[in-house]
């Protein structure tokens, strides 16, 4: 009988089931897309019920694919969307709001009163963040105070918080366990990451209590079995990782200073630092990289919120294409960005600037500009935005050689070279690259004994194709030089 491993991928977007042989290998895929709610300037909502209802559809057809190859699946992983909160109703599982997205900043005043009380350097001190609206903290406290029913909740102890993979673990388990693990835990800005556990200053600080929290474990650990009743068999989730260090592990960056770049939604730049947190100069964040057997694997990360969704925005708000796959070819028709910038503060910039009141900015238009030196200039920002946290990570003393890429935006050569290019770096494309759901399918093998070490897992990763810098430091100089100065009109 064939083996399976599955990944379920809950992204910003979509939420997937991924059938993976044990080498890794792709078997089948289920996607499904669900709503983005924009109530108002700057929030991003989404469904907790169409999350969970898409995702268990994708788990569904994957389960029946196994069966039609006349395999058995050994074993589940979840990876997904980190720092979105959910909280809902203990007794009957029903959220008490929509799911609020990690892009979200409605809480960015609350968060300016948090820096005034000079509580930033506690905050990341404890838990190697920035005090801002990206991670979860403040979105619950949001909750807690703008919708009734959850302080009700709250006081007679039947409100649960989660980030999503909490809120599957609940749901696939028929609510049998209320937990989380290390990476999750430290995207809420509520863990310690010294100690491995939820602050007792910070959440005295905030004003939460500890009863909403899930139960932390390692990101290779046991979290119960799907309920037979929900998903019609029992099969163990082994393994949860937030999806950046899902990457990390499916790009197999398990040396001290190996680094992955992850082009999805976002944009997210991880570099494993060991046993050691580093905490940079230069606004990067420190954070769990992954946890086995109660031991931190820390990381040095940045985070770009607007990568392939800025490509989202002009296929679906400008119209402009009809398909992201065509974007190579326009990108191409044009030779070179005719001074046009786009600087995609769609909610705010992340590293290196933690601005979560700048706005989205177009410069340098002419009246020969035209709709594909626009959609050339929002890919080109992905690069100029990768360019901020790699030159982040030099001024922090560290010399990455080679990146390893994934994510949607890597499949497009043009993207991938350009990248290489402005950041003046080799960069790697596995031949899967689908790295976020293969670490966590990975993990879950590992936990159940199909894999015996990281070095085993570390050969199952195998190159597609490597991108070379090719551009000659003049030209790439005055390329950046027109993105530093579009950014700091952005941020006036």
């Amino acid at each position: 009988m064939k083996k399976f491993l599955v990944a379920i991928d809950q992204g910003t977007t979509s939420s997937r089931a991924i059938l993976f042989d044990l080498d890794g290998n792709i078997k089948f895929t289920s996607q499904f897309e669900f709503n983005q709610y924009f109530p108002k300037n700057g929030w991003v909502e989404h469904n907790p019920n169409e999350i969970w209802l898409t995702t268990l559809k994708a788990l569904k057809k994957v389960i029946k694919k196994a069966s039609l190859l006349k395999g058995k699946i050994l074993s589940i992983g979840i990876t997904n969307q980190r720092e979105t909160t959910i909280l809902w109703n203990k007794k009957t599982g029903k959220p008490v709001y929509n799911a609020i997205v990690w892009q979200d900043r409605r809480t960015h005043e609350y968060c300016e009163k948090l820096k005034q009380k000079k509580y930033e350097n506690i905050f990341r001190r404890k838990t190697g963040l920035f005090i801002d609206p990206y991670f979860s903290a403040t979105k619950i406290k949001w909750i807690l105070e703008n919708v009734k029913i959850s302080k009700k909740l709250q006081k007679s102890n039947n409100l649960l918080f989660g980030t999503v993979d909490t809120f599957l673990i609940w749901k696939l388990t028929n609510g049998q366990h209320h937990l989380t693990e290390a990476t999750n835990a430290s995207r809420t800005m509520l863990y310690n990451i010294n100690n491995n556990t939820w602050d007792k200053e910070i959440l005295k600080k905030l004003n939460i209590s500890k009863s909403i929290l899930p139960n932390v474990k390692n990101s290779a650990d046991n979290f119960g079995s799907t309920n037979k009743k929900i998903v019609g068999y029992e099969i163990p989730i082994s393994a949860v990782l937030g999806d950046q260090q899902a990457a990390a592990v499916g790009q197999s960056c398990f040396k001290k200073g190996s680094i992955k770049s992850t082009y999805g939604t976002g944009a997210f730049v991880i570099m494993n630092t060991g046993s050691k947190k580093i905490f940079s100069k230069n606004k990067l964040l420190t954070t769990i990289c992954y946890r086995l057997n109660g031991k931190n694997t820390f990381a040095l990360e940045g985070s770009i919120f607007i990568a392939g969704a800025g490509v989202q925005w002009l296929r679906d708000k400008l119209k402009l294409i009809n398909n992201a796959s065509d974007i190579d070819q326009i990108a191409k028709s044009k030779k070179n960005n005719e001074g046009v910038y786009v600087v995609p503060a769609f909610s705010g910039l992340g590293a290196p600037y933690w601005r979560p009141d700048a706005r989205g900015v177009i410069t340098g238009l002419t009246r020969d500009s035209d709709w594909k030196t626009l959609v050339r200039a929002v890919l080109e920002s992905v690069a100029y935005q990768s360019y901020d946290l790699f030159n982040a990570i030099r001024k922090d003393g560290l010399k990455p050689k080679i990146v390893k890429i994934d994510g949607g935006m890597a499949e497009n050569n043009w993207f991938s070279q350009f990248l290489a290019n402005i950041i003046d770096i080799k960069a790697e494309r596995p031949k899967v690259l689908e790295t976020t759901a293969l670490g966590v399918a990975l993990f879950a093998g590992f936990q159940i004994g199909i894999f015996k070490s990281l070095d085993q897992i570390k050969r199952k990763w195998k190159k597609d194709k490597t991108f070379k810098p090719k551009l000659s430091s003049t030209l790439r100089k005055k390329l950046l030089n027109g993105w530093k100065l579009s950014v700091e009109k952005t941020l006036l």
